[in-house]
């Protein structure tokens, strides 16, 4: 049986928290992940958004009819910490993977006594939510495919209310062992306590926008991250 605990702690201690891991993050060498020029080390996975870069940023273009679409890197990661910029309209969810995977054969994960099937070629795991909404849970943390919400914003408003609309905004990920802490705009979060999964790619989602036909956009930027042992 796999067990997972959810960490619900007040703001300052929380806060607390994301400081201790971001001094022992300090020295590591920061990376890009994305050139500002091209999509070389990414590869498109899932539905058939459109990808793109324009003006320094991947511009993710919904496209009717189709599933979730996402632009992962070549190689994967297991302990980091990610930055990065993003701007999405209202109306278009999307998100961030970390240690996600997609396998060439359909497999099986058992959750609780329940059997999850996982087709072949669907991108699964810990997804940083990116929520126009009202209810503005960007920097949740969902399972893509999987086990659905495992860190929500419900009891932290404060970390709802930095999201801004139609404007660009930052993440902060850290993903080390078991655990993984999220910011945004430098508010803390979701801290989570989770070792389902310790290592896999990191994504870009466009999600599905049914048969709708005008066009919505998700822009990043300023992709770069730090591996930590």
């Amino acid at each position: 049986m796999i067990r997972f605990l959810l960490i619900f702690s007040p703001l300052i201690a929380l806060a607390a928290w994301f400081l201790s891991s971001a001094q022992a993050a300090s020295t590591a060498e920061w990376n890009p992940l994305f050139d500002g020029k091209t999509l070389n080390g990414w590869v498109q996975r899932g539905g058939k958004a459109k990808f793109s870069v324009a003006h320094g940023e991947i511009v993710g273009s919904s496209v009717p009819g189709t599933g979730n679409s996402f632009l992962c890197t070549t190689r994967d990661y297991t302990n980091f910490v990610l930055e990065l910029d993003f701007k999405t309209v209202s109306g278009l969810n999307s998100g961030v993977q970390i240690r996600s995977h997609a396998f060439d054969v359909p497999t099986e994960f058992d959750h609780n006594g329940k059997v999850i099937r996982i087709p072949a070629g669907r991108v699964h795991g810990y997804q940083i939510e990116i929520d126009p909404s009202e209810r503005a849970w960007s920097g949740g943390v969902f399972e893509e495919g999987r086990r659905g919400w495992l860190g929500n914003l419900k009891t932290n408003e404060a970390a709802r209310a930095t999201y801004r609309s139609n404007d660009w905004n930052q993440f902060r990920i850290e993903a080390t062992a078991g655990m993984i802490k999220t910011s945004i705009n430098g508010v803390p979060a979701v801290g989570l306590k989770d070792a389902v999964t310790r290592s896999g790619f990191v994504g870009l989602q466009v999600h599905g926008v049914g048969n709708r036909t005008n066009v919505m956009e998700v822009r990043f930027r300023n992709i770069r991250i730090q591996e930590l042992p």
